[in-house]
């Protein structure tokens, strides 16, 4: 079963089976019994329902003819002017089907429109506002010109939390037979930093290896660094014990063939938990930063992420040694 079709099958039917976002779906449910929307900009982190809540909002306005109201685009494969002035707005001056008073288009990652797109699709708002509604959908709102912002509602949606994850996680588990280990919930809620897309595709991929999903499965699937390995690896250099400290990236990196930017990611995510000063820690993120940037320019991972850990090796010279090494 592809990725798609877990997605549609897991996927909240009505807003109130939508996970978490409390807050946005009490507001919206007010104008969904009233079947009067307005234009609305959904802005917030990537899996966390921007995209269900429109598609659940569009089914409850329009019961089965939904599909024949909606028009859904991605605004990062049509960026253009040429798409709102053609496709958009030929949609928008469409009546609506089955007695519905106006029609939806549910523009998703419309933080890459153009900057042209977005003042013709301005202008197409104010046009067609009495036969269509608008629902923009996008990470980062700043992105979005304030024209734009100013004719819409703004949802800002949160970052689901463990609990979140772990209900859905419920969901999928139940539903496809699947047993999974606490271990390798926790790599999961660890990897996917409440991602729900990123949660279906772990559990997706691990599931094609054997119904019980070990935590050994999760990484293998994801192809993301081990946080015991990555937390390892900064108490050896930390201790002073670089060469050991380097075997252990020389294996993430070629035996396991991980990519420097996962590697540089994990060690940002585990050097705010080593027992060390708090100006030690301010130096070590600086220097995390600046080699991540490095990386990102296509210097050599390898050789960088040695000479990040040699920068490791010299702040713990001064700091009392790891215990348990």
């Amino acid at each position: 079963m592809s990725l798609e079709v877990w997605a549609e099958k897991y996927r909240p039917k009505r807003l109130d089976d939508i996970i978490n976002q409390k807050h946005i779906v009490a507001r919206i449910k007010v104008f969904v019994e009233d079947r009067n929307i307005p234009h609305m900009l959904f802005a917030g982190p990537p899996g966390t329902g921007k995209t269900t809540m429109a598609l659940c909002i569009a089914r409850e306005l329009y019961g089965d003819q939904w599909r024949q109201n909606v028009l859904e685009t991605n605004a990062s494969d049509e960026r253009g002017i040429g798409v709102v002035r053609g496709k958009i707005k030929d949609f928008a001056r469409t009546i609506a089907m089955g007695g519905a008073e106006y029609r939806m288009i549910i523009l998703d990652e419309a933080d890459a429109l153009t900057s042209e797109a977005q003042q013709a699709l301005r202008r197409t708002m104010e046009t067609y506002s009495a036969t269509v509604r608008f629902i923009l959908i996008c990470n980062y709102s700043s992105k979005i010109i304030p024209p734009i912002q100013s004719r819409t509602a703004v949802f800002r949606f949160r970052t689901l939390s463990e609990e979140d994850v772990r209900k859905f996680i419920g969901w999928i588990v139940q539903g496809e037979n699947l047993e999974v280990e606490e271990e390798a919930v926790k790599a999961i809620m660890h990897l996917c930093e409440g991602d729900l897309r990123r949660v279906a595709n772990l559990l997706q991929a691990a599931a094609t290896l054997g119904s019980k999903i070990t935590e050994e499965m999760i990484y293998e699937v994801a192809s993301q660094a081990r946080p015991q390995d990555v937390r390892r690896m900064l108490q050896l250099a930390l201790n002073g014990r670089f060469k050991d400290a380097r075997e252990i990236l020389y294996k993430m990196l070629v035996n396991q063939g991980l990519a420097g930017e996962d590697v540089v990611r994990e060690i940002h995510r585990q050097v705010y938990a080593l027992d060390l000063p708090e100006d030690v820690k301010v130096r070590l993120v600086e220097a995390i930063g600046e080699y991540e940037f490095r990386i990102s320019e296509g210097a050599d991972a390898l050789i960088q992420l040695e000479a990040l850990l040699a920068r490791f090796t010299a702040y713990g010279a001064s700091a009392p040694p790891f215990r348990g090494l």
